[in-house]
Formats: structure tokens, C-alpha cells, sequence
């Protein structure tokens, strides 16, 4: 069992998106474009709604799964395939954009912060013009796995000590882990050999491989660690308790074009989509 080992850390970047959402983002910036199959890292939250109100007013997606995960206050969606609600604390939302929908996500103002996650996975050719599909998964059906040691697992997507993520049947066979791991403890993880593997610290501190606690090089909040190749994940706590996400899918190795909301492997497929757009056809009837 190799274990997998530092090869980059990301400092989040400040930007906005949307209509003018405040927010941290690690992937799709100057510095890294992406990590095949990830194409954007966003970590969104604030107490203060000026920086968040404005929302994601209703906009396109095509060739990408797009996943949001609350970890609190609520967002209100809908999107053109029927779909409308409302996700809150711990509930996740897996939409496969496929051939093509129309989105909204509008946050809503509450007594607690807004504060999650939004994060891009690629297509494979093949199933890019795949009908769209949407998953809203509220957070009394995400399975948590309580280790002896204390430690607790969220389980968005993969499996944790047998028990299965509530999200299922995605290509890239991913892994979405909301871990929080108390002082001094270590959480370890295997990782299927070749799949991209990240962890994004926002809380704490944690050391990452050196094979034994305290050994491995530290990584604070709030970082993204890339991480090298290998068989498994351990990460260590230190003084005080930790919380990360563990995220890892099976990479595509495919060329790409990404151009907005869009990821595909052509420019003129990109092209094709904005015409689209432009003629009212974007979205293709079930």
C-alpha cells in the first residue's frame, strides 16, 4: 500500500461569480486550470448577505456534473428540466448537466451564514450530450460512519468502511468525504491507484503521508491539497480537530474546451452550444 503524498498545495483565490457571489476558488483560476477530471473548486460563505444575494440567476450547463454541498444556511433552485426546491445544512445537490439545462441558484437570507461548496466534475466524450439528470439528496439520507476513534465521515459519494455513499451511478467513480477528525487523531482512506485525489482543509490542521502521525507535511486552513499517486490517504490532526473534504474520481485523459458554464473537447463544439443558445434550442425536449 503506497501512500499518497503532498505534490501541491492551493491557496483559494477571492473572486466572484454569478450576479456577484463572493466566494474562494481553487480550481479554474491563472494558477491551476483544472485537475483532470475536476474543472472548478469553489468555497462560498459569508454572514454578511450582501456578499452572497445576488445568487447564480438562471444560467446554462453542458458536457459537466455540477455538485453543491451545504454546510449551512439554504439555497432555493430550479432548473428546466421541472426541477425546484430548496437545499439546506448537509443536503447535497448532483446535477449532470448532459446535453444541456438551464439552472438557478439563488441563496436565501437566514438567521446563520451561508456556507458550502460548488464543484465541477468532467464528462467523457461519449456521455456529454447525455440526457441531464438531477439529484437532490437531503442531508438525513447522506450516511455518516463514526469511527472508534471518534472520527466522523460523511458519506456524499464512494464507500467508507463498507457503507455506501448516498450518491450513486456516476462515471467517475468519485469520492466526496466530509470528514471531521478530532485532535491527535488519524483518518486514513484507500484510493483507487490513478484517480486524482484532493483534500480541502477548512478547518484546523492536518499533516498529509510521512507514514506515521506528525510525520507528513502540514496543510492549514484553508488550503486544497493536491495529493501524488497512491493507494491510500492518511491524514493526521494535530492539536486541535480538523475538518476537510476528501474528494478523488477517475480521470479522463481527454482533450477539452471550456468556455464559461461549458466544458467540452472541441472549440467548435463550444461553438455549436452557443449557437444554440442564441436560436433557442440549447435545451433538447425528454
Amino acid at each position: 500500500m503506497i501512500e499518497r503524498t503532498l505534490q501541491d498545495v492551493v491557496t483559494p483565490v477571492a473572486t466572484s461569480d454569478g450576479a456577484g457571489v463572493r466566494l474562494a476558488r481553487s480550481i479554474a483560476t491563472e494558477r491551476l486550470d483544472h485537475l483532470d477530471p475536476f474543472f472548478l473548486f469553489d468555497h462560498f460563505g459569508s454572514e454578511n448577505q450582501d456578499d452572497y444575494l445576488a445568487g447564480f440567476p438562471l444560467h446554462p450547463h453542458r458536457g459537466i456534473e455540477t455538485i453543491t454541498y451545504m454546510l449551512d444556511g439554504s439555497v432555493a433552485h430550479r432548473d428546466s428540466l421541472g426541477n425546484a426546491g430548496v437545499i439546506g445544512a448537509g443536503d447535497v445537490q448532483w446535477m449532470t448537466a448532459g446535453s444541456g439545462i438551464l439552472h438557478e441558484e439563488m441563496p436565501k437570507v437566514g438567521p446563520r451564514r451561508l456556507d458550502g461548496f460548488q464543484i465541477w466534475v468532467n464528462l467523457p466524450a461519449k456521455l456529454k450530450m447525455t440526457r441531464p439528470r438531477y439529484q437532490d439528496v437531503p442531508s438525513s439520507r447522506i450516511p455518516e460512519v463514526v469511527r472508534p476513534d471518534g472520527a466522523r465521515v460523511r458519506v456524499v459519494a464512494g464507500e467508507v468502511d463498507g457503507v455506501p455513499g448516498a450518491v450513486r451511478e456516476i462515471f467517475a467513480g468519485p469520492t466526496y468525504l466530509d470528514v471531521t477528525l478530532p485532535a491527535g487523531r488519524t483518518f486514513e482512506q484507500p484510493v483507487p491507484r490513478g484517480h486524482t485525489a484532493l483534500l480541502y482543509l477548512f478547518q484546523g490542521e492536518v499533516t498529509v503521508g510521512g507514514g506515521a502521525p506528525g510525520r507528513g507535511e502540514a496543510v492549514r486552513a484553508t488550503r486544497l491539497a493536491i495529493l501524488k499517486d497512491g493507494d491510500v490517504v492518511r491524514a493526521h490532526a494535530g492539536a486541535g480537530p480538523a475538518r476537510f473534504l476528501l474528494l478523488s474520481a477517475q480521470p479522463l485523459g481527454e482533450p477539452y474546451a471550456r468556455w464559461g458554464p461549458f466544458v467540452m473537447n472541441t472549440r467548435e463544439e463550444i461553438q455549436q452550444a452557443l449557437q444554440e443558445l442564441r436560436d433557442g434550442t440549447f435545451v433538447r425536449a425528454p
